[in-house]
């Protein structure tokens, strides 16, 4: 998922890494830190059509890895989320880096996640930009609940719970949806898809001068 800020608010600021608060994160998590990039799947790509499969090898080096190779692919590409098949790995697992609606920073990593919506009576849709790291230089407007939770479990098995609002929230909804096989392209009108591929189609080559220059940068 691409990156979007919204305006903070006077609440807690504190970082929240998987959940919880922290006093003090660095820029660049010390996962990406650790990790090497991988190349990002584009739309079109069969992995990223059907549904992921569990996350059963917890406690494991190649997970750990795997994470912090996402982690470093998520940063260089400019994301705010990304799910493991997006790096050609079919597993429900996701890592994300994002602010919600009061400008705090979400970072984490989550495996196998289950989506919880407010229930219908209580749900606000909201419309906003969404681009995808998969679908590069395109961006559309998608409804989205202000509101999700995601369960699921840590690299080590510990079960997780996180909540998002605003466009963390948002987040949630995507990077779950990439672990069902489907892209936010999926939620578009036939019109509004044939101008998200036409904007990639024009824009990729310069998305990928960009995520080359990030990586050059930091001697990866």
């Amino acid at each position: 998922m691409s990156v979007h800020h919204e305006r903070p608010r006077s609440v807690d600021r504190r970082v929240r890494v998987q959940g919880r608060p922290v006093d003090s994160f660095p820029a660049l998590p010390p996962e990406a830190e650790r990790g090497a990039v991988r190349r990002i799947t584009e739309v079109g790509e069969e992995i990223l059509s059907r549904p992921c499969q569990e996350v059963t090898a917890f406690g494991s080096p190649a997970l750990s890895s795997l994470i912090d190779d996402m982690f470093l692919t998520m940063h260089v590409a400019d994301g705010a989320g990304l799910a493991a098949n997006q790096v050609d790995v079919g597993l429900r697992l996701f890592v994300y880096d994002c602010p919600d609606e009061y400008g705090i920073r979400h970072t984490g990593h989550i495996a196998n996640p289950v989506l919880d919506l407010p229930a219908p009576g209580d749900r606000r849709l909201v419309d906003d930009f969404e681009g995808c790291l998969s679908v590069p230089g395109a961006g559309k407007s998608v409804p989205r609940t202000d509101r999700a939770v995601v369960r699921g479990f840590d690299k080590e098995g510990a079960p997780l719970v996180i909540e998002g609002t605003g466009y963390f929230a948002r987040c949630l909804q995507h990077e779950t949806d990439h672990l069902l096989g489907h892209t936010y392209l999926d939620r578009l009108s036939k019109r509004d898809r044939k101008d998200a591929l036409r904007q990639m189609t024009d824009r990729r080559e310069e998305v990928f001068a960009r995520r080359a220059a990030k990586a050059a940068g930091l001697g990866r």
